[in-house]
């Protein structure tokens, strides 16, 4: 996860300067990794190995759930 993210490296401009704003971009990040990345020997994402989903998402889905849940 680390050397994906370039919000734990404070060298970079996408580092966290604002607490509230890291637990939001790590939840995106696993929420991509999980739902819209393809595993390459899985030859399928992790949520839909494991049953939880049954298609690959796109971007639009993900934003969707995030604006869909509860923020408060």
């Amino acid at each position: 996860m680390r050397m994906s993210m370039r919000r734990f490296t404070c060298l970079t401009n996408a580092f966290s300067k604002k607490v509230g704003n890291l637990p939001a971009a790590v939840a995106l990040h696993f929420a991509h990794y999980k739902f819209a990345r393809t595993h390459k020997t899985l030859r399928v994402t992790h949520a839909m190995e494991a049953g939880v989903a049954d298609r690959l998402w796109s971007l639009h889905d993900l934003v969707g759930e995030m604006s869909a849940g509860d923020c408060s």
